[in-house]
């Protein structure tokens, strides 16, 4: 059928000819031009009316093909163009399935394309539909929001009206295209002539400020978690001298926070507009005039231009359900392609928010309908748990299921202190009330916080400790669902999704043992590229469960295992099983370190063998194909894992001794020059080698170019990686390293790059060239025949030995080991000397114990600064905060 809906895209674009509209990657179009591209491209997609999906991305062609669509009568569906996000991609396929677009607008290999998948449509559409957009909440049943071309250009409208846009205002898009919020930004400053400076970059990112200073950027919005970010990293405004003012929605800011802001702003000359709406009506429903932030923050202000409140209270309340009114109110919901045809089906807005009118005339949210519960009896409301609990210097998050007070927080002790003081501040009993530590509080894809994962967390939690407590189960058939649950437990990641590796969740080298001794309990044995399949991969590959054993079989089995009870714990004592290759190897690499040193015997070697094993690990975890930004992430993690706890002790040796030098507490004795001799000031070469291959992936992985290029070819890229360090080491030092060129790191860091190219031989003739390469490498290096033997040995067991059979009584030793060996490294030269000639035995030993408890103490302290430091949070601006993106 031919497009017979209002046309919108080029009503959208209000600028004069001459005037700038967008600027991206050095691209600057004006208005004339950004006009004749969505002219041509309105009449690429042709007239007859089509659903046209646009994976969205903030740069210029997904912004064209939008106008265009809009401005040719085709009904929108903007989707999270994300090319490297999991949960991105699935809920793309979700809504592609579901309400089957008829063309798909995406970023091709040979970049913008427009895929048509029928010429024509299956759908019938409503004059009035224009855009279809997905709400916050709507990933695992998909739903869209119907919007008309009237909802977006009176809310685009009214926007522009109390920000007072003009010509002269230029916006940075630090949000989502997909998202309400960051389509009303371009919706609004398109209308009034203003422009957009396209950027996918976080306000974490030093190269968004250089862009926003070059472009002159006048504003830019973000949720509540972009404005932790600015306080993260010292924003004081002065980084955008012409900034005139910022936007707040996607959830509720403290009001701490808008008042910091606020007065900020009043020192610096930019405004703060806290603003309030939903996806359903089209973006925004109520702002906050800033000059009332300071003296009215935490409420939400007035009715935008055209719309109005009204306050739905019960039995003379003074707070009721917020009901809004105004021409931005969707059409309805679409639940599938049959409701494309449907009419307007609402004509107001019930926002599920508890509310009430001030007597100075503004609106304040008071609380969500569905956050009122019944626990015990008792009506709770839980937003005001929270309060109440932040009040008291305890940042939790408040669920409830089954009549029960879900309590979360971010350590084991701050969830017990929790439960314990809202029981006494509600009168709820304790033991209805579960508390329950997570790694970190989970946020829907637009950063709102995620409730419902936490109540899902909480089940799998209390069902994995019944499972525990009963004792083995009967073998089940083992589901997705079973393995995200498992991720999520022991992980502590509320918010794992069936299509999230345990690589991409944040596992490393020590959490996997745990993790693969019970998946394999699950599934069978396990492929070796296990740390970066998802649970829907894992479940697929699971070996089925034992088929019933018949009646007289199953009382017969009754029999022997009830004659064999008694026994049963012993034997279990006794079983085998196996532990990871490298697992074992850290752990005997760690122990030939220390014996050596201490003289309890002479076999080295352990140290480089270390480092091929860390170049395994790192490309397995820290390197594992997840998102470029979360590559960078994990490297800096690590990265600080190894820095911190290596410049506190040495540091404080050299304090107390005069031991080490400045250089040596730095980590940076590579960039010294010296006489070629050992000394004391080289014990701790492998932390620096270590340092410096963090810091060398992070370089590499930084160029998008070069991460996309090692994604397409691993192999590949990690052989050159190793053949580049292997040059290096043949520079430095010739065929054979000698005295302390074997420990300085560009000299063996091909030991990293050669863990790195195991990691990524996934197949037998990869192996096989690991293995030739590993050899050729290894023999030759130091002129000792049985150290060589050692690091050799030691890598082609990484090769082709998956897993190493154990005694489960040797189990928690090693792992204990392996997980403190930095620690035992760190220690071990202040502990052994004094028995190396008497007692070496007893020297390693203590060595070793020392290590352990330096490394319990270490963990449990970080544990209790990070519980302080959630309560810091609420009392003042923070210092410093886990950079995520935006």
């Amino acid at each position: 059928m031919t497009a017979t809906a209002p046309t919108l895209g080029l009503s959208l674009l209000g600028g004069a000819p001459d005037q700038t509209a967008l600027i991206a990657d050095g691209t600057r179009i004006d208005y004339a031009e950004l006009r004749a591209r969505v002219g041509r491209r309105r009449d690429e997609l042709g007239d007859v009316r089509r659903l046209v999906m646009i994976a969205a991305g903030n740069a210029i062609e997904p912004i064209v093909t939008y106008l265009a669509a809009l401005e040719g009568g085709h009904p929108v569906l903007l989707v999270s163009g994300d090319e490297d996000e999991a949960a991105a991609a699935a809920h793309r396929a979700s809504l592609i399935a579901r309400f089957d677009p008829d063309v798909v607008a995406h970023d091709g290999p040979s970049g913008w394309t427009i895929d048509e998948r029928r010429a024509g449509s299956r759908h019938e559409f409503h004059p009035d539909l224009a855009v279809l957009s997905s709400t916050s909440g709507s990933t695992g049943s998909p739903k869209l929001v119907r919007l008309s071309a009237e909802n977006v250009r009176s809310n685009a409208a009214a926007i522009a009206e109390y920000l007072q846009l003009t010509p002269a205002d230029r916006a940075a898009t630090t949000l989502p295209l997909q998202y309400c919020y960051g389509l009303s930004v371009v919706n609004s400053h398109l209308l009034s002539g203003a422009s957009l400076l396209l950027t996918e970059r976080s306000v974490a990112d030093e190269e968004f400020w250089n862009r926003a200073r070059t472009h002159g950027v006048t504003s830019f919005a973000g949720v509540p978690y972009t404005f932790e970010l600015l306080e993260a990293r010292g924003f004081d405004g002065g980084d955008l001298p012409s900034l005139r003012y910022l936007t707040q929605a996607g959830g509720r800011m403290a009001p701490d926070a808008v008042r910091r802001f606020a007065h900020l702003g009043r020192e610096r000359g930019f405004e703060l507009f806290v603003m309030y709406g939903q996806t359903e009506a089209t973006a925004r429903m109520a702002y906050l005039p800033p000059d009332l932030a300071m003296t009215h923050a935490g409420t939400i202000g007035l009715p935008i231009p055209g719309g109005a409140f009204r306050i739905d209270a019960v039995d003379g309340a003074e707070s009721g359900e917020l009901v809004y009114e105004g021409p931005n109110v969707m059409m309805g919901y679409a639940h599938g392609p049959d409701d494309f045809a449907l009419g307007r089906t609402v004509t107001e807005l019930r926002t599920g928010d508890v509310a009430r009118l001030r007597t100075d005339g503004l609106y304040e949210i008071v609380g969500r309908m569905n956050r009122f519960v019944k626990v015990f009896g008792l009506r709770l409301d839980l937003d005001r748990v929270e309060h109440l609990l932040a009040d008291e210097g305890i940042e939790v998050r408040a669920a409830s299921a089954d009549e029960r007070l879900l309590l979360f927080a971010t350590s084991e002790r701050a969830a017990a202190r929790a439960r314990e003081r809202a029981a006494a501040l509600t009168g709820v009993p304790a033991r209805v009330i579960g508390a329950y530590a997570v790694d970190e509080f989970p946020r829907t894809s637009n950063g709102k916080r995620d409730y419902a994962a936490l109540v899902r967390f909480a089940d799998v939690h209390d069902r994995t400790a019944t499972t525990a407590a009963a004792g083995p189960a009967t073998p089940a058939a083992v589901t997705p669902e079973t393995v995200r649950e498992l991720y999520a437990a022991l992980l502590g990641k509320p918010d794992a999704g069936l299509d999230d590796s345990f690589a991409g969740l944040g596992g490393d080298s020590l959490s996997y043992v745990e993790v693969s001794l019970r998946l394999e309990d699950l599934v069978g044995t396990l492929p070796r590229d296990w740390p970066t399949r998802t649970p829907r991969e894992l479940a697929a590959a699971a070996a089925p469960p034992q088929p019933p054993v018949a009646d007289v079989e199953a009382d017969a089995a009754s029999a022997r295992a009830a004659a064999a009870a008694a026994v049963q714990p012993w034997r279990r004592r006794l079983a085998w099983t196996r532990l990871e290759t490298p697992v074992v190897l850290r752990a005997a690499a760690i122990f030939l370190i220390v014996a050596t040193h201490a003289d309890l015997f002479a076999l080295k070697g352990g140290a480089h063998l270390l480092l091929a094993v860390a170049g395994y690990n790192l490309a397995r975890f820290q390197l594992a194909p997840v998102a470029g930004a979360a590559r960078l992430r994990r490297l800096g993690r690590s990265a600080a894992q190894l820095a911190v706890p290596a410049v506190l002790w040495i540091g404080a040796v050299a304090l107390v001794t005069g031991q080490y030098a400045p250089t040596t507490v730095a980590l940076v004795n590579n960039l010294v020059p010296g006489d070629g001799r050992w000394n004391e000031q080289w014990q701790f070469w492998f932390l620096e080698a270590m340092l410096w291959s963090f810091a060398g992936a992070a370089a590499l992985f930084a160029v998008r170019r070069v991460e996309r290029l090692e994604r397409r070819a691993p192999f590949a890229f990690a052989l050159v990686a190793l053949a580049v360090a292997l040059a290096a080491r043949f520079a430095i030092a010739g065929p054979t390293a000698e005295y302390v060129e074997r420990y300085s790191a560009p000299v063996v860091l091909w030991l990293v790059a050669l863990g790195w190219l195991v990691a990524r031989a996934d197949t037998t003739a990869k192996r096989i060239v690991a293995c030739v390469v590993a050899v050729a490498a290894t023999f030759g290096f130091f002129g000792e025949p049985w150290r060589e033997a050692v690091v050799a040995g030691g890598i082609l067991a990484l090769v082709w030995v998956r897993a190493i059979p154990l005694p489960r009584l040797a189990v928690p030793l090693v792992v204990t080991v392996a997980g403190a060996s930095l620690f035992v490294y760190l220690t071990h030269w202040q502990v052994y000397p004094p028995f190396e000639q008497s007692a070496p035995w007893f020297g390693t030993l203590l060595s070793f114990a020392v290590g352990v408890v330096a490394y319990r103490l270490y963990v449990a302290a970080g544990a209790r600064a990070v519980a302080g430091w959630a309560r810091l949070r609420r009392a003042a601006a923070p210092l410093s905060l886990r950079l995520r993106r935006a």
